[in-house]
């Protein structure tokens, strides 16, 4: 969420939940709440019709960035490992 946020740029919640692509609405929504109180996601709420609200990165949240760009890096060099394990693996599956 904050990778995509820091990739992307300001955000409405649904273009948000399309990247992410794999997660519920209603645990976004905490997820996001918990990253503004956390103070690296700005909400910004437009009061139109119909109302709009974007979400941002903050000074905060981006200066994560070497660490995105550390695990961007672990997952270039790892995943093919990751993978073979994945297919590897007889027991059982989390649920």
């Amino acid at each position: 969420m904050l990778w995509r946020l820091h990739e992307f740029g300001t955000q409405r919640f649904v273009e948000l939940e399309r990247r992410l692509g794999t997660i519920s609405s209603k645990v976004l929504t905490q997820r996001l709440r918990q990253l503004e109180r956390d103070g690296l996601v700005e909400r910004r709420y437009h009061a139109e019709v119909p109302p709009r609200v974007e979400y941002d990165i903050t000074d905060l949240g981006r200066s994560l960035q070497p660490v995105f760009a550390a695990v961007g890096n672990w997952s270039e060099a790892n995943m093919p490992a990751v993978e073979k394990s994945r297919q590897a693996y007889t027991g059982p599956l989390p649920r």
